[in-house]
């Protein structure tokens, strides 16, 4: 009983992480990482390959052991209390898992037996699922002659066929085109309002992130930053003006020099947070006259914000060895 006050109260923590690390060897995959998630939200990991999100996510998926620190889903631990845990949770691997060979409604049958489904029990889910993720025209479709969009629907529906509390989510729309991934998204947004099932998902879209309740930036294995889309752009310092000139070291400091203002470079570019930016572009344009080429600014995105937390591109700081 003591487990059902998360269902009962959606303001109430589903996921909890305190402290969280791992390592392989001398490399650090996790430093310390803590944050929560509330039931009933979207709620993403945000972050390069190499950032941490795969091993923060095999963890709560209890299919590695963190180092030191406590992780809770549902109030069960996720190392002395896997198997209850794999009982409420839903889990969609960036790999597929589907069976290429056998047909939609046979994939989802035999996941169903994985969880003790059978009969009419079974065969009602499964009927509700397709309909649910517009499957059912290609029940009898082997898996293998579907497109990507629709596999990862497969894939969403073997992970709700067991009615989890918790979904996680690994790099989900990997693959997809932009038309695939927003399908996808859809589809996901139907589970989430419907079934109030609790998602947290990792990702290295943008766009993807934006679309989420709250979101953790997760960079070099450490929580570099977490709040809504808003409350993290609402860090950056005012709009985000991009300069582009012959020497942009000699320009970033004669910036300095005379407006008192900070400047970083990023892709031979001065780049400028400043409030009222739009304000500020005739000043910095007469002051150096056949110095700057190009300027361009606009509202913070994720990508400034992660740019401000790190000092670096997200695209740009991705760590070939995938962790």
């Amino acid at each position: 009983m003591e487990n059902q006050v998360f269902m009962n109260n959606p303001v109430d923590d589903v996921i909890q992480v305190e402290a969280l690390s791992l390592s392989y060897g001398e490399r650090v995959a996790l430093d310390r990482v803590s944050f929560s998630v509330r039931g009933g939200e979207t709620f993403s990991l945000l972050g390069p390959n190499g950032g941490g999100k795969t091993t923060l996510f095999r963890i709560l998926s209890t299919s590695l052991i963190p180092s030191s620190g406590a992780a809770r889903i549902l109030g069960f631990d996720v190392v002395r209390d896997d198997a209850d845990i794999r009982r409420r949770m839903g889990v969609v691997f960036q790999s597929p898992s589907l069976d290429l060979k056998l047909t939609v409604i046979e994939n989802l049958r035999h996941q169903g037996h994985l969880y003790g489904l059978k009969g009419r029990a079974l065969a009602g889910r499964i009927d509700a699922l397709l309909g649910e993720f517009g499957l059912r025209e290609r029940a009898a479709e082997r898996v293998e002659k579907l497109s990507g969009g629709l596999k990862r629907r497969v894939e969403l529906a073997k992970g709700m066929l067991h009615h989890p509390d918790v979904l996680l989510m690994d790099e989900p729309t990997t693959g997809l085109d932009p038309v695939g991934r927003l399908d996808f998204w859809d589809y996901l947004g139907r589970v989430q309002s419907q079934r109030k099932v609790t998602i947290l998902l990792t990702t290295h879209f943008m766009e993807e992130a934006e679309k989420s309740d709250r979101l953790g930036i997760l960079d070099g294995g450490k929580l570099v930053g977490m709040g809504t889309p808003a409350e993290l752009k609402a860090q950056v310092g005012g709009d985000v003006i991009s300069v582009g000139c012959k020497e942009p070291e000699a320009l970033r400091s004669q910036i300095l020099e005379k407006f008192g203002v900070e400047a970083v470079l990023m892709d031979r570019l001065v780049r400028i947070e400043r409030p009222r930016g739009h304000e500020f572009i005739p000043s910095l344009i007469e002051a150096f006259p056949g110095q700057v080429v190009a300027v361009t600014y606009g509202k913070p995105t994720l990508e400034d914000v992660f740019i401000h937390l790190t000092g670096r591109r997200l695209a740009a700081s991705s760590d070939p060895e995938k962790t």
